[in-house]
């Protein structure tokens, strides 16, 4: 089941105050890296949309993390896209309580898998 409306609202509220307000690129450079985020059913995806190397006006996007809700365990999932091009469970801390926590534990980013 997708996200509600009022949920929408709260998680794109806890996207913005707790993530991208301490993420987003500095402002000399938000005229060619912009922030982003995809929601699709009970998934987050959260990149970064830059420009392509060698091939000015095309944009391209660097997916930071993946977070899924688990609605029947009340849990968030994380995730992070490993050189194989695929989402693979963020072993040091797989799951969250809350979207917050887990926007926490990618924004620590404690073993360089999000941002390298």
């Amino acid at each position: 089941m997708a996200f509600t409306e009022a949920e929408l609202t709260e998680h794109l509220n806890v996207l913005e105050t707790v993530f991208w307000s301490r993420r987003r690129p500095p402002l000399h450079l938000r005229d060619r890296i912009r922030e982003g985020q995809r929601i699709t059913e009970q998934v987050i995806e959260l990149f970064f949309l830059r420009p392509a190397f060698e091939r000015p006006g095309e944009l391209i996007e660097e997916s930071i993390a993946k977070v899924q809700y688990v609605r029947t365990q009340d849990v968030w999932r994380i995730f992070w896209k490993r050189a194989d091009g695929k989402w693979h469970a963020y072993k040091p801390h797989p799951e969250a309580l809350t979207l917050k926590d887990a926007l926490l534990v990618i924004a620590e980013d404690a073993h360089a898998c999000f941002f390298g």
